[in-house]
């Protein structure tokens, strides 16, 4: 089976150049299940879109987490992916390379703002393009709100113009050195990932306006502190835009759009809501 058909998509691009799926990317599927889902190596990125039933005309890229060393496709990509679709969204799920010695420091954010480039060119989304983001996803949705690093040269310049953020638990600046919220903290491996989280520090970095934000954190979140959130909700507001904040007393990292049996569950619904006030669902 293809990788296309095992991921559910209805399309696929290759980001940078005509390429086969074959051997792109290395994909993991324990259980043999898409939910279950990890990328664990990317040769080459690509774009894999997913067509609602009715479609409200716009497009939304997910951005799913992994720590840029992984890249949770399943819970993080497809499952938000079909959400999306029930909304109405064409939805796009990014693979995306990770800041290592062998795709270099910006790789991340060259691939999500090219595939921001194909959406628009593809037709799929001719009201607008949105971005969801979970973990370091949310880091990467994050930057795509911000100024490109003036450090580095951007092979596809512009603004991404997104009309809309969806962003959890992400890392937004405290793995950056000098911002950390846990003393001496070391590191992180490789050289180039912590390089990465160095240069983009979303929070202070947002393009002015910032779109309107929904953001959705744990309180107790034992891997990214909870004070990326109130970082990130200051950075848009200070920024001239608007932001819905939803803080959970008690919720793991990772919760993703199907941890039941806690109020966090509720927050798709919530996302929903906030869609529709905002008149991005039903027009």
């Amino acid at each position: 089976m293809s990788t296309a058909k095992i991921l559910g998509a209805d399309q696929s691009w290759p980001l940078w150049e005509e390429s086969s799926l074959e051997g792109a990317f290395e994909l993991d599927l324990p259980g043999g299940v898409i939910d279950n889902g990890v990328v664990t190596k990317v040769d080459r990125p690509f774009l894999f879109g997913y067509t609602p039933e009715k479609s409200n005309g716009r497009g939304v890229l997910i951005l799913g987490g992994g720590g840029y060393v992984q890249l949770m496709v399943g819970r993080e990509g497809v499952a938000v992916a079909k959400w999306l679709n029930s909304l109405g969204f064409h939805a796009f799920v990014l693979v995306h390379r990770f800041p290592n010695s062998q795709a270099g420091v910006q790789a991340p954010l060259d691939d999500a703002r090219r595939a921001c480039k194909l959406i628009k060119e593809s037709g799929l989304a001719p009201k607008g393009l949105g971005i969801c983001g979970l973990s370091s996803g949310g880091h990467l949705g994050a930057a795509l709100l911000g100024e490109y690093p003036r450090a580095w040269v951007s092979p596809d310049p512009g603004s991404v113009g997104a009309q809309f953020a969806i962003i959890g638990y992400g890392p937004i600046s405290t793995n950056a050195v000098g911002r950390q919220i846990v003393a001496d903290k070391a590191p992180l491996p490789p050289p180039e990932k912590q390089a990465f989280y160095d240069a983009v520090q979303p929070d202070v970095q947002l393009e002015s306006p910032a779109p309107p934000s929904f953001i959705v954190y744990s309180n107790n979140d034992p891997v990214v502190p909870v004070v990326n959130a109130y970082r990130l909700a200051e950075g848009i507001t200070k920024s001239g835009g608007s932001v819905e904040l939803h803080i959970f007393a008690d919720a793991p990292h990772g919760f993703g759009i199907d941890t039941k049996d806690l109020p966090v569950s509720s927050w798709p619904s919530m996302c929903e809501a906030w869609l529709r006030q905002h008149g991005w669902i039903g027009r």
